[in-house]
């Protein structure tokens, strides 16, 4: 059986409506394609060049441009971070709730640093995780998506105590453009997209008419379309705004396997990508995500059989996987289905992309993993 049939029954069996995939290693392109349909109502065909809501895989691009102003010495890992975002200055912890349903609040223990942003370890939660967090902007004022009161909320615990998955990478790109002075759209595309020849990667407030739709399956069978386009709103999301192809985001997961250089272009240092690969957050378990919006994203536990750490912006595996990645390998995913590891060990690294909502479908996960095998076999 071809590589490219092993794919696409992986993807058939797993009922997904289209999907595309990359691997590659330090120098080429071992394997790309693209998979049944971008629209699966209009019945449009995917294609590998098919614009993708890439969501939380924005993360990681952001991660590194914050580690290019740590090189420069425009942003400190360890200095309070309210130094350069006011926002975030005097942190308040949430106890809990009056009988009268307000939010009671403490002065946090210690300040926020960019380093528990990166690591998701300062307090912050996500809405659709927490439902504290839904719960107190109930109790306040529902904000709208895509502004920034929607990011804006007290802590759930105290900075570098516990590991939640957050909006704590939204900061990072506003702490980029606070010490940048150019918008993170601007700032990503003059100093990794450009360089790293990732032309179709871009926060988009109004998404190509071919791009691919997010679906929804319907109780009795087919699709429905979702509305979410998280590119838009009143700031570029670097938790999850950036919508990009799996030949681009190829190019940066080469970048990482290279050490931070691709085709001669320099993004940051070998001691920064080792350092951005090394499990910051100590004891503390990464990788498990409660749901407050089960319609969105389920409780989710990216590897159930491992004691998973963080880096500076990568979950990383402290185990190899059976005919899979090795051990310190960086891994990551998109609420809408798409995934992602890099194995520094091996020098491989693969991308799977598709557009179906919730997060951790069954199928989509399985499809991923036939993937991650055949990179591996």
């Amino acid at each position: 059986m071809t590589s490219d049939t092993i794919i696409a029954e992986a993807i058939s069996s797993a009922g997904l409506p289209g999907a595309t995939a990359m691997i590659v290693d330090r120098d080429s392109v071992r394997f790309s394609g693209a998979w049944g349909e971008a629209d699966a109502i209009a019945r449009t065909p995917m294609k590998l060049d098919t614009i993708c809501q890439i969501a939380s895989m924005t993360k990681a691009l952001v991660s590194i441009a914050a580690m290019q102003l740590v090189e420069q010495g425009k942003l400190t890992l360890d200095g309070p971070i309210g130094d350069v975002l006011p926002e975030l200055a005097n942190p308040q912890v949430l106890t809990g709730f009056g009988e009268d349903g307000k939010p009671q609040l403490r002065a946090a223990a210690r300040p926020i640093t960019l380093r528990h942003l990166l690591t998701h370890t300062s307090g912050l939660g996500y809405f659709f995780v927490h439902p504290e967090v839904l719960q107190y902007f109930a109790a306040t004022a529902m904000p709208a998506p895509g502004t920034k009161a929607s990011i804006t909320m007290p802590l759930m615990f105290d900075p570098g105590d516990k590991w939640e998955y957050s909006v704590g990478t939204d900061w990072v790109g506003l702490a980029v453009e606070a010490a940048s002075g150019m918008t993170l759209g601007d700032y990503l595309s003059q100093y990794i997209l450009g360089p790293l020849g990732m032309k179709d990667t871009a926060f988009r407030p109004q998404l190509p008419e071919d791009a691919a739709k997010v679906h929804t399956r319907q109780p009795g069978g087919g699709w429905a379309h979702s509305p979410m386009n998280l590119g838009g709103g009143e700031f570029n999301s670097g938790g999850g705004g950036l919508s990009s192809t799996a030949p681009d985001y190829g190019k940066f997961l080469q970048m990482i396997l290279r050490g931070g250089e691709l085709n001669g272009n320099r993004i940051v240092s070998e001691e920064t990508i080792a350092e951005m690969s090394r499990n910051q957050i100590g004891n503390l378990r990464a990788g498990y995500m409660g749901s407050a919006m089960p319609d969105l994203a389920p409780p989710f536990d990216a590897m159930p059989d491992q004691h998973t750490g963080w880096g500076l912006g990568f979950m990383i595996n402290p185990d190899p996987v059976a005919g899979g990645r090795s051990a310190g390998s960086l891994a990551w995913a998109g609420i809408f289905n798409s995934y992602y590891w890099i194995d520094p060990e091996a020098g491989i690294a693969g991308v799977f992309i598709s557009q179906l909502s919730p997060f951790g479908d069954a199928g989509a996960l399985e499809a991923f993993s036939a993937l991650e095998k055949m990179a591996y076999a």
